[in-house]
């Protein structure tokens, strides 16, 4: 039997009830130094047995979860979110720039005119749970084809509108997630648009990655060539607060 990186945290946090969740994540340095060592091993064996390529698995409708928790933040909470969400974000733009030959700002409505792709996919959070859900959205390749990516871009940053101690929250992915078939910008989620809890009016899903990586609330996908001069440098929000892994695959 496989040991997939979810059963492993999971047990984890059966073992010694240490993980609080998503947004309030334990800063014991022997619970870190437990759960990196883990992670540092799955690591390894993910990225020397698996395929990165393979796609997650999809469930059928009547597998989908009756409730799907919310993880991290509920509401940015900013004026500037707030007033966007009055509006239905009909003033909201999605910035495309950085390593890229043609900056875009793209509507909600240009977003969704888009090819959709649907997926009904697993949600595992660092925390233990896990929910099924239908997500609606477009693929991020065809984002960044029409934006063209320059041949130096190796990172895909998503610089987002909710925040965790004042600071805005952002992820990244390499290439190989970024234009994988089920990594979508998803406005849609079980045959409705995104609420607010769940990311409106844009949130990312990398289905075959933990949810903290999957950010909600983009507002700019930025091109870019080293992780090194992000921020903290390490590629995300938790990875730089409190050491998270930045490749979160299961």
């Amino acid at each position: 039997m496989i040991l997939t990186r979810r059963k492993l945290i999971g047990g984890i946090a059966a073992a010694g009830g240490l993980l609080s969740g998503c947004d309030k994540l334990d800063q014991s340095p022997g619970f870190k130094k437990i759960l990196f060592k883990a992670e540092d091993a799955h690591r390894f064996l993910q990225r020397s047995l698996s395929n990165r390529a393979a796609l997650a698995h999809e469930y059928r409708p009547d597998q989908m979860s009756p409730v799907f928790r919310t993880n991290g933040t509920n509401n940015p909470g900013t004026p500037e979110y707030q007033a966007h969400a009055d509006s239905r974000f009909a003033n909201w733009r999605l910035q495309v720039d950085g390593l890229v030959r043609r900056p875009l700002a793209l509507s909600l409505a240009q977003i969704r005119s888009m090819p959709t792709r649907t997926q009904i996919t697993r949600h595992d959070c660092v925390e233990g749970w896990s929910s099924i859900g239908k997500w609606h959205g477009v693929p991020l390749k065809l984002v960044l084809d029409q934006a063209g990516l320059r041949s130096d871009a190796r990172y895909v940053v998503f610089h987002c509108a909710d925040l965790f101690g004042g600071q805005p929250y952002y992820e990244s992915v390499d290439l190989i997630d970024a234009f994988h078939p089920q990594t979508i910008l998803a406005w849609g989620m079980n045959n409705q648009l995104l609420s607010v809890g769940h990311g409106a009016p844009i949130r990312l899903r990398v289905e075959r990655q933990l949810g903290y990586k999957q950010a909600k609330y983009v507002m700019r996908v930025e091109a870019v060539d080293d992780l090194r001069h992000v921020r903290g440098g390490k590629g995300g929000f938790w990875e730089d607060a409190v050491d998270y892994e930045w490749y979160a695959g299961i």
